[in-house]
């Protein structure tokens, strides 16, 4: 058995925050292999710059993933040729206010945060996981971060849902061992992406200052090769964790 017939190509995926950084990059490289990819981000005129070349194959939907009532929706408003979704990548996050003491933050960024990164990425599940059940294949993919391994000064709120995610991905396993389906859970440490300036609220030169304050990083094409790989393991392969660090890292 080769790995084309783990993950055949025409395959239907779906990917949060795919508009930016390594949502993009797993996007685009799921599309390199020839699968068709619904492309799932706020803002539809970015998603439209960067995926307009891959024609039908891509499918841009605009879609806030705190918006309980649309994503549990979603299925049902689709075609029913992209309703067989086989591969789910819970990609987008966010940590707006971040990188402060936590008094020092907007409890209405916290709290978005919060929605974003544990709530948002439960509904995806939720909303997918019945139809994967049903097929009786699946693989479901979250992005979870170092920062759900070891905590640091500045990120209460944000090490809190990577802790989140590390717990839900590690049960949500459990809960499916007997099922076909394929649950992974990538842990990236500092990748060079636009994450930081959202984070700073759109301050560039803080970003930059930020990702240069590290000995190395990252890139977003890093975190989708170890997408990648796990997704394109033999079907009775599932690879539970991926921790993903720079090279020279301290």
């Amino acid at each position: 058995m080769s790995t084309s017939e783990a993950m055949k190509p025409g395959t239907v995926c779906l990917v949060t925050g795919a508009s930016v950084g390594i949502g993009r990059a797993i996007a685009e490289s799921l599309l390199a292999r020839g699968h068709r990819v619904i492309c799932v981000a706020r803002n539809k005129d970015k998603l439209t710059a960067v995926f307009a070349e891959y024609g039908e194959n891509a499918l841009l939907l605009s879609l806030d993933v705190t918006d309980g009532p649309a994503v549990a929706g979603l299925v049902d408003t689709l075609d029913p040729a992209w309703r067989e979704i086989e591969v789910l990548v819970a990609n987008a996050g966010s940590d707006v206010g971040g990188r402060r003491r936590f008094d020092q933050g907007a409890m209405a960024d916290w709290a978005s945060t919060m929605d974003t990164n544990v709530t948002g990425l439960m509904r995806f599940c939720h909303a997918l996981l019945p139809g994967m059940l049903e097929r009786r294949r699946g693989h479901i993919v979250t992005l979870g971060s170092i920062a759900g391994l070891e905590t640091y000064a500045g990120g209460a709120v944000y090490s809190a849902t990577k802790y989140a995610v590390r717990a839900f991905t590690e049960a949500l396993r459990k809960d499916y061992r007997q099922e076909p389906i394929r649950i992974t859970e990538i842990l990236p440490g500092l990748v060079r992406t636009g994450f930081a300036e959202a984070r700073f609220k759109g301050d560039a030169d803080k970003a930059a200052a930020f990702y240069d304050s590290f000995p190395a990083a990252l890139s977003a094409e890093d975190i989708a090769a170890a997408v990648i790989f796990a997704l394109e393991q033999l079907p009775q392969v599932n690879i539970g964790q991926i921790v993903v660090t720079p090279t020279g890292d301290k």
